[in-house]
């Protein structure tokens, strides 16, 4: 009688760890656009209704992060990118499609202001580089000298590794709590 007892709790078990499994696969996998009014946090990060959505497929500079345009003169690549893209959404509804979490717990997220893919705008203008989503407009703007590809510039992610500030060690209450909160 015991052992029976004993397979059935692993039998219900195993159905409620199988069942938690798919509920959060699901929730990870949450196709329904997010929109509202956006505040920009960077240059790819914006946040709609408290969900942080990192645009997908670019990396813009840091805030802090300098360049150098074509005489060598220091300017302000980082801010000027968070500028664009908030020139890109004033006014504007924003509608995000999720493409699942970074390791951050934040999501990852196709963003359209109106017919404007936001990471597109922003590659195109030279104010982001692209993770393979966007190449051909990197290419554009590196032919046209635009933003940081009219002088020279570090490369988002190794200005902040050779600063320590590579986005931080991974949080997982962080990543539970975002993730409930979707």
């Amino acid at each position: 009688m015991k052992s029976r007892r004993a397979g059935l709790a692993q039998f219900v078990l195993v159905v409620l760890l199988l069942g938690a499994g798919a509920v959060a696969v699901a929730m990870l996998d949450n196709r329904e656009p997010i929109s509202g009014a956006a505040y920009v946090n960077d240059g790819d990060t914006i946040t709609i209704d408290r969900q942080r959505i990192r645009i997908v497929g670019i990396d813009a500079p840091e805030l802090d992060q300098p360049c150098a345009d074509a005489r060598g003169a220091q300017w302000r690549c980082g801010r000027s990118a968070r500028e664009h893209l908030v020139d890109l959404v004033a006014d504007r509804p924003i509608s995000c499609v999720s493409e699942g979490r970074d390791k951050y717990g934040r999501i990852l997220g196709r963003c359209r202001a109106g017919d404007t893919d936001l990471g597109a705008d922003m590659v195109e203008a030279g104010l982001a580089v692209s993770y393979g989503d966007y190449k051909v407009r990197e290419t554009l703007a590196r032919v046209n000298a635009r933003g940081i590809w009219a002088g020279s510039f570090e490369v988002p992610q190794q200005w902040r590794r050779t600063r320590g500030e590579d986005e931080g060690t991974f949080d997982l209450w962080g990543w539970l709590l975002a993730l409930w909160r979707s």
